[in-house]
């Protein structure tokens, strides 16, 4: 970003501040995106919040349905290395 504007805004009497059009075209900031307020020592910051909740591999593992039998881990082994293999043999 170029050199910081000074661009005024006013709360409402709902508490609602307009963002400056400037300010939400550079951050492609378009209605319905939900930002995240932090208050710091320095006056309030805003983030864009992410599309997706934050997940751990517990909270997704096993979502996937699997038919057949479970896989040794030297079945996985043998699986990667042959696909190494098929990859390198293009060259």
């Amino acid at each position: 970003m170029a050199r910081a504007e000074n661009l005024i805004t006013t709360v409402s009497t709902k508490g609602q501040v307009i963002l400056p059009k400037t300010v939400r075209q550079r951050r492609e900031w378009e209605a319905g995106t939900r930002l995240i307020v932090e208050e710091t020592p320095e006056g309030v910051l805003l983030r864009q919040a992410s599309a997706f909740a934050p997940t751990r591999p517990d909270d997704v593992f096993g979502m996937l349905p699997f038919g057949g039998e479970p896989k040794t881990l030297e079945d996985m082994e043998a699986a990667i290395l042959a696909e190494a293999r098929r990859r390198h043999d293009r060259d």
